[in-house]
Order: C-alpha cells, then structure tokens, then sequence
C-alpha cells in the first residue's frame, strides 16, 4: 500500500513525563539517575503506523498520494443536463439502510462514503470523506483521518461523532450490516477530525477496507424528529427526503412513480482528486414502469435516454427501431473485467422437500442449458460452472495443496465426491447425454424417496366425442409422469419471479421437469409483492444472483452462513445452515494472505458446487447498452463498468444535432 504521510504514535501520561525528564540537560545519555544509582531507560517508542491515501486488497493502489485525477475521467467533462432513464420496478421508500420497504433506485448517489471504490481497480479505493486510513500489523483495529472540508447538504461539517453514529445506526436497522461488521467492537473519536475502530478479532485484514465503505450519515438528522414530529428511525421506511452529502440531492418524487436528482452545485468534494471529472449530470430523473415493455416502448419513443438490455432475445431482435436505422440511437456491446456472477436458479432448502442434496442435483441434471441458449439466448451465453467463476478463486480440478487442508479437516462431514470428482455441470451436447442425465435424475429422486409413476389426468382438449369414443373402449385416456413420496405427496414447485423476463426460460425447463414427473408452475407477480415474498422467504425457487469480488471477505457470512438464513433480508435466501461451510467462512475472512484467502475461497466453492443449492444459469462478460446520440465519454471507460451516471456527460452539441433530427 501506498503511505501518504506518517502518523505520530499516541503515548501514556508515562511516557511523557519519561520524555519530559530525558530531554532535561541532566537527563542525555544512556538514560537519567535515580537514587540509587540505577539508570532507567527510556522504553522504545512503538512503531508509527502508516498513514495511506488508498487501500488494495490485491496488490498496490495504481495511484499514488499525488494524483491529480483518475485516468478514466475527462477532468474538463462539462457538467449539466439532463439523463432520463426507464425503469422497472417500483418504490415505496427513500431509506436505503432498511430491510423495511422497497427503496428508490439510485438513492445512494446522496450519500458519501469513507472511501470510495474505484471501478477500474477491483477491490481497491480511495480516500474520500476519509483524508487517510491507518492501522496495525495485526489489524486489530482501523483509524480514519476525516478531511476538515467535509460537509453535509445543510452545511454542518462531517465529524467523527457522525461515522461512529452511521456504524451503530447502520447495523441496527439492518441486520446484513451486523454481519458484515460483525467484528467491529466499537467506534471512538480519537482527534478532533480521527475516528478509530476497534475490532474484537485480530487477522481480519478485509476490515479496514470495508469499513471504507460505510456511508456517513448525518447523525443530528437521524436523532432529530421528522415533520410530523415523529422521532426518525433509520430501520423504518420513509418518504421524508433524508439528508446526505453526496453529489446528488432528491429533488422530488411521486412514490413508485417517478424520482429526480439533481446534480449539489457547491459539492463539497467536487474538486478533489477522487471526483473531479465524475458526477457531470445536472439532472438524473429515473421514470418507473411495471414491466419491461412498457419500459421499452419509453425508450424507444425518446422519452428515455439509456437502455441497459440484460435478455438476449430481445438484444437480437428488438434493436431494429426507426431511430436506430436512422443513427439516432447508437447500441454497443461494451466489455467489463472481474467475476463472473452466479445467477441461478436457487431453492428454498427451508422447505422439506429441497432439504435432500439428491433432490437439487436432479434438478440440475434436468436443466437443458445447450437448448436453452440455441433457441432462446442465440448462443450469446456461457454457463456459469463456480459462484467465482472467470477468476482464479474458481475450484477447478481436485483440490490440492492449501485448500485440501481446508477440506480435509472437514471430511467427515462433506460428500465423498468433494475429493474425488471434479465438479462440473451437466451436458446436454448429444440425444445420448440428454437420456442419461434424465435417468440419472430420476435414480437420484428414487434414492431421496420419491417414486415415478404413470398416471390418468384430464385432457383439456377431449371433448363430448373423445370422451364417448373412451367410454367404449376405442380411445384412450391421457396420462403423466407424476413423482409421489410415500406418503403419496406429488412433487410440485413454483418459481416465483418478479417480471416476464424469464417466463420463456422457466418454460423451457419445466418440460424437462415433467419428464422426470415434477409438476412446475411459474407465479409472476408484481415487483413489491415479489420483494415481500422474497423478504419474508415465501416461496420454493426464485432467481437469485451472487455477485461477488476478486477478494471475497466478510459479506459471504451473508450469503451463505448460519446466523444469515433466518433473518428476514439477508442474502442467504437459499437458507444454508451448514458448520462447515461456516468455518470456511472464517478462514477466508480470517485469511492470513492473499495465497490463504485464494485457497480457502476455492475450498467455499467446491462445497457450495457439491451441495448443489442453485441450478447455475449463466453470465454474459460484456453490457449491452443503447443511447440516443447526445452523450461525451472519456477516451477509456473503467474496466468493471460503463459508469454512465458516474463519469459520461451530455455533449451539448449532439443534443442539439440530435434535437433537431426528431423535429424532422
């Protein structure tokens, strides 16, 4: 890491009055007389703890104390204009840090956080409410140097009473923050412009980075009492505009409907090197819609100024509208490093009947991915095969060196498999591989209890005259695959999901499904109703996705740990209990390295692979991004993303140009 400057070491009341008395003419030398001749010998300062301007968890910052700006910005990009984007959803709460309520995208952009995170350097920021960070060799504790400079939108400056009120408050009212600074004992001010906190646990070397990542609240805000003269509370919905201190401010709102930023003239921040070039637009108005359709058809109208296109049916046959013939919209495939994300479809183990791990790998054996992309996703996918894959924290082969240690301590408790096979997904390449797998699925179910038969069922499509051609014995009634346990229980399963986006793609599957006896259905449901079932855990099989990156750390005690499954709003959705898979957890978080943190996350993997708690989908490495033609852009976008909102701007002379081409 890179030092900015060298912090002076705090001292004892006892060390001073040492320093003091050495420092007297009676006192140089080897140390100071004391009655009876004994000299007393003035104990070793300890050592200064660097004070560094950015932190990496994978290697060092790429710029230095003295930067000037980012390489990935136009430091003179113009600032003002207005972006209008289309939106699916809805929302019902301008408060980010609850799990209560549905918040307004792009919320976030009023806030500020200690640090901020680069997005052409993965796992890596830089100073920003925080001039400096500093801390031990053991990493049991972290120090922030607050810049004097920072201001809320109101004016009150920002103090280190306000970062230590943001942790508290922040892992109260939500519990995914209490998990991912669970080691954090406290927050202190230790200088009128320093704040430190203390962990309970030395080694965690992810924690002072994350704790980076805290967004300063205002805390006489938050304690004070709202209009109706109601006390605030941060774990509560609202829609009283909250007070922040980013680069944007609410403008206005109408809930679930419409929301506008716009761009604070005075940010506090705008001219240091960590902003300057970046937040350019003078107004970002976010239009929401209840499908993707009607979205669409916003965009496609001019209503809407950017599409990010996520379905690829629709990239390759819906892009073919006036204005794009015409050059006034322009589509681009735009690539992005780091992990690929783990979207998949993810059951519900809490419910009995995916509790059995045989259950879920027959599933997957079920999953015709090769179809699906030919008919479907036009061949632009891959599947994913690792919750990390596209990086080297991927479990590949068998698992050696440091990570079979980690595995082999837990032994009797994984699946023989873990050791012995590389995990892989299903093929579907041949006819002959389709038969297999589906066979191999319903051994799998026979073996969890649940046995296949051949049953009768109604035919919708038999009418007076089938049904008086059965009765005398010349036709014949329609039957199903059905899978029954003992108790005679069908197997059936719903997917429940927040949109028609993936409607085609789940009815695709299910007919697989039917061929292995499992009755699917598919509820679509509104994205607020789709949010409270998910929060409250209601329901067998939704799409989940996994992000995560090139240094996983203490988020994943979210994603999959023990403590997470039971609380409402976690990430563990799959609801995984599993020991071992917590204390794989803390090795990596705990890890003492980057060669210990690769190993332990690859051990995460395999264990994850093999417990077969998602059927994997699969991940695009690029965005597809469509724009009317009125946007500036640096020369070099940063790697992990188009950063549109963050470092684009409205050229005024395409606006113009591209004004005048519609009045045409």
């Amino acid at each position: 890491m890179t030092a900015l400057m060298v912090q002076r070491p705090k001292t004892s009341f006892f060390s001073l009055l040492i320093v003091a008395l050495a420092t007297s003419p009676a006192a140089f030398g080897q140390g100071m007389e004391v009655p009876g001749g004994e000299a007393v010998v003035e104990p070793p300062a300890p050592p200064a703890q660097v004070r560094h301007h950015a932190l990496s968890l994978v290697g060092e910052p790429r710029f230095g104390p003295d930067f000037k700006h980012f390489d990935w910005v136009n430091p003179n990009a113009p600032k003002g204009g207005v972006v209008r984007f289309a939106t699916q959803g809805t929302f019902d709460s301008l408060n980010p840090f609850s799990i209560r309520g549905v918040p307004a995208g792009g919320v976030g952009m009023i806030y500020n956080t200690l640090m901020a995170g680069s997005p052409d350097e993965p796992s890596t920021e830089y100073g920003l409410v925080a001039e400096w960070v500093s801390f031990p060799d053991d990493f049991s504790s972290v120090t922030f140097g607050l810049r004097p400079e920072a201001r809320f939108h109101d004016g009150e400056p920002v103090k280190p009473e306000d970062v230590i009120f943001s942790l508290e408050a922040i892992k109260a009212a939500n519990p995914m923050y209490g998990r991912y600074y669970a080691n954090v004992a406290k927050g202190e001010k230790t200088g009128p412009h320093e704040v430190t906190f203390t962990f309970d646990q030395k080694g965690n070397r992810e924690l002072p980075q994350i704790l980076g990542q805290l967004p300063v609240l205002p805390k006489h805000f938050w304690e004070g009492k709202a209009r109706n003269g109601e006390a605030r509370d941060l774990a509560k919905s609202t829609l009283e505009v909250p007070l922040g201190s980013g680069p944007y401010r609410i403008k206005e709102f109408d809930t679930g409907n419409r929301i506008v930023f716009e761009r604070v003239e005075d940010y506090w921040a705008k001219d240091l090197p960590v902003a300057i070039g970046q937040w350019n637009f003078g107004e970002l108005r976010f239009q929401y819609f209840r499908d993707r359709v009607a979205a669409f058809e916003d965009f496609k109208s001019g209503r809407a100024d950017f599409w990010r296109e996520n379905t690829a049916s629709a990239w390759a046959t819906q892009f073919n509208f006036d204005a794009l013939k015409k050059g006034l919209v322009k589509k681009e495939v735009i690539p992005t490093e780091g992990v690929a994300r783990m979207q998949g479809f993810a059951f519900n183990i809490r419910r009995p009947k995916f509790q059995d791990r045989r259950v879920r790998q027959a599933f997957n054996l079920a999953f015709d991915f090769e179809d699906l992309n030919r008919s479907l996703l036009f061949g632009q996918y891959s599947r994913v095969h690792s919750y990390f894959d596209n990086s080297e924290l991927a479990a590949k082969g068998l698992p050696e060196g440091r990570e079979l240690e980690i595995l082999k301590a837990h032994e009797k408790d994984l699946p023989p498999e873990v050791f012995t096979t590389e995990w892989k997904n299903p093929t579907f390449a041949t006819r002959e591989y389709a038969r297999d797998n589906l066979a191999k699925a319903m051994a799998l179910l026979k073996e969890a209890g649940w046995e296949i038969r051949t049953e009768e069922v109604e035919d919708p499509d038999c009418g007076f005259f089938c049904k008086a051609m059965q009765s005398v014995g010349l036709g014949s009634k329609r039957t199903e695959q059905v899978l029954r346990n003992a108790k005679g229980e069908p197997f059936t399963v719903e997917f429940l999901i927040g949109s028609d986006s993936f409607e085609r793609h789940i009815a695709h599957y299910r007919a697989n499904l039917a061929k292995i006896g499992i009755r699917a259905s598919t509820r679509v449901v509104d994205p607020a109703q789709y949010e409270r079932r998910e929060m409250s855990r209601d329901y067998d099989i939704i799409i989940d996705v996994f992000p995560q990156s090139i240094s996983p750390g203490n988020e994943q005690r979210d994603f999959w740990g023990s403590a997470a499954a039971d609380h409402d709003g976690s990430r563990n959705t799959i609801g995984i209990k599993d020991p071992v898979i917590d204390s794989i957890i803390e090795t990596l978080v705990f890890a003492k390295d980057r060669d210990e943190l690769v190993a332990a996350t690859r051990a995460l993997d395999r264990v994850l692979l093999w417990g077969h708690y998602v059927v994997p989908h699969w991940y695009n490495p690029n965005e597809w991004i469509a724009t009317w033609d009125m946007f500036g852009r640096p020369d070099k976008l940063p790697s992990q993303t188009s950063a549109l909102t963050q470092v684009w701007w409205v050229d005024q002379d395409k606006l113009k140009a591209l004004q005048a081409a519609r009045r045409n």
